[in-house]
């Protein structure tokens, strides 16, 4: 019995480290040869349903994305089983399932560059995934697993203008099509997420300094598409002229948004903002948004939608920015 514990581990540890090598199948096979472990805890944390199978797909990500994570590769079942555990309880907290992919920009102490290769590597590769699949199903999943505030079923349903059993079809659809964007791009040349997630980090620096001292229209024009509209679900509800209106009217009365997280691709850019109200008016707008961006192939924004962290009316909308930002919520 000992002997095939230990065979078993030494198994685990060569699949485990083959897949930190960005071996798409042995990532599969460890995950296979865990399912049975992991929907066990799944079901006894949520029971049989919908919330289990999308906790247990959820967990599929999460171990492609953080494989490099693992110390002891020997033990990667408890690993596999604990990243189970921990989506279960925090969807019985309200909490999303799972945890967003960080930008990977700080390494750990204790990551040799052996590790920050691999994990940068795995990132790259992940995106270079992403770009295989369609807008329809891109969104969702970068939403899901990238962001940090809009990652609920009901918060990309709002944001994408769809119900949430569209959202749950499109996620099982595109983790699906992942599966097999990152099988046929695994020996493909990787762009660098990292330094586009940098390079994003400062145009929204300088697009919010653009709109403070007065120059967001400025920007735009230069910046962004000329076909440039903003989106609530699949419709067209402005332009340039609504946006820079809007925008110029929020800074006017005092309320400033501070970027705190970024996401970045070739053809998908999330920015996730603080809204900070004026002391005499706290509740001008909702605490936070994300402009969530889609580029044309010069890599400039053309369609724009926005996600307020709670929905606010349509009639509200005009003619501050921050309502205005909200349109997406209306559908």
């Amino acid at each position: 019995m000992r002997d095939a514990v230990e065979a078993a581990r030494v198994e685990d540890a060569t699949l485990t480290r083959a897949a930190q090598a960005g071996d798409i199948a042995a990532l599969g096979l460890l995950l296979e040869r865990h399912r049975a472990g992991m929907r066990a805890v799944a079901l006894s944390i949520l029971g049989p349903g919908a919330d289990a199978d999308d906790v247990m797909q959820d967990a599929a990500l999460t171990a492609l994305r953080r494989i490099a994570d693992v110390r002891d590769p020997g033990a990667v079942g408890a690993w596999l089983r604990m990243i189970v555990r921990n989506a279960g309880r925090s969807l019985l907290r309200g909490a999303v399932a799972a945890q967003p992919v960080d930008e990977l920009h700080l390494q750990s102490p204790e990551d040799g560059p052996e590790q920050w290769l691999e994990r940068s590597a795995v990132r790259d590769w992940v995106w270079e995934a992403l770009e295989e699949l369609s807008p329809l199903l891109r969104m969702p999943l970068v939403l899901r697993h990238f962001t940090t505030g809009v990652t609920s079923y009901e918060q990309i349903a709002r944001a994408c203008g769809v119900p949430v059993g569209t959202v749950r079809s499109r996620l099982s659809l595109g983790r699906a099509k992942l599966t097999a964007a990152l099988a046929a791009t695994a020996d493909a040349a990787h762009g660098d997420a990292e330094q586009r997630v940098l390079a994003s980090r400062i145009e929204a620096r300088e697009t919010l300094a653009a709109a403070e001292s007065g120059h967001f229209g400025k920007l735009l024009t230069e910046r962004w598409s000329p076909e440039i509209a903003l989106l609530s679900g699949p419709d067209r509800v402005g332009g340039w002229d609504l946006l820079v209106r809007s925008m110029d009217n929020d800074v006017e009365e005092g309320v400033r948004q501070r970027l705190i997280h970024a996401v970045a691709g070739r053809s998908l850019t999330v920015w996730e903002m603080d809204i900070i109200n004026p002391a005499d008016n706290p509740e001008h707008c909702p605490p936070g948004v994300a402009w969530l961006m889609t580029l044309d192939d010069a890599g400039r924004v053309q369609h724009l939608r926005l996600a307020h962290s709670r929905p606010v009316q349509l009639m509200d909308l005009l003619p501050a920015a921050c309502y205005v930002m909200d349109a997406t919520s209306k559908e």
